[in-house]
């Protein structure tokens, strides 16, 4: 099985061509894939299958063999895999979990691609004291920190209560850490399915500017996000408690080629 792997500012994916339908998804194969001891290892992996209506159409699966929903980081590198794989060129419309996507590739070089990923419009935003609750094509919750506490925090230790809480029944939420800095925010986020911090996750740095717009009452973007990662920017337009036309920039990096024997 031939498979390229790439990173989104840290967050890591196998990436298979799959156009011809011969990768069977079985869960323990995919969960062994992405360990980092006895696999590739890998925070997830993403078939890039064919589509009649589409570009392609994106599969993710988070590394404990689950199939997921939309991946921000993943849907840049997806890209980047389709554009080296003859594709797509500049632009493109492809299938995801949660609907619909378009991209555009901004930039390139021998490794990396800079990619703007267009999301689903956002509604139906709760606050919960200090915590706020949103889908951005994945479940999240966001916690406002200090800055200073945010670098030593224990993600994983305290992601890890929020996410099982009964409050977000059987399937969790991922979990965000999020900090003010002098141009924008600092993130960290705690992913379920990977169950463990991860260096950068997409939506979750979406879902982290959309709070903090609200908390700062800002209706439109950039806002800059700084991640263990990488720097991301997200843009978006605000409709009143409504959010359109949100965009993910960042990089999407090619480490290697390899083959594998499954």
């Amino acid at each position: 099985m031939d498979f390229a792997k790439y990173h989104g500012s840290g967050n890591d994916f196998i990436l298979i061509d799959n156009r011809t339908d011969f990768f069977s998804a079985d869960r323990n194969m995919i969960a062994n894939l992405c360990h980092r001891h006895l696999g590739i290892g890998a925070d997830g992996l993403i078939l890039l299958n064919s589509s009649e209506e589409y570009d392609f159409e994106m599969l993710y699966y988070n590394s404990d063999g689950n199939l997921a929903t939309m991946c921000g980081n993943g849907g840049r590198c997806v890209v980047a895999f389709a554009k080296s794989l003859g594709i797509i060129q500049q632009q493109t419309q492809f299938k995801a979990a949660d609907g619909i996507h378009t991209a555009e590739i901004l930039s390139t070089n021998r490794f990396e691609t800079m990619v703007r990923l267009s999301l689903n419009d956002v509604s139906f935003i709760h606050q919960f004291g200090n915590d706020w609750v949103l889908n951005t094509g994945s479940p999240h919750l966001v916690r406002f920190v200090k800055y200073q506490d945010l670098n030593n925090y224990d993600v994983d230790q305290e992601g890890r209560r929020i996410r099982y809480q009964s409050l977000y029944k059987d399937e969790g939420t991922n979990v965000n850490f999020v900090a003010e800095t002098s141009d924008g925010i600092f993130v960290r986020t705690y992913e379920r399915g990977v169950e463990a911090e991860t260096l950068s996750c997409g939506t979750g740095v979406t879902a982290s500017a959309i709070a903090y717009s609200l908390v700062k009452n800002l209706y439109h973007g950039p806002i800059k996000v700084l991640t263990r990662g990488g720097d991301l920017k997200v843009n978006f337009e605000r409709e009143n408690e409504k959010f359109i036309q949100i965009t993910l920039t960042g990089p999407a990096t090619f480490v290697f080629h390899g083959r594998y024997s499954i």
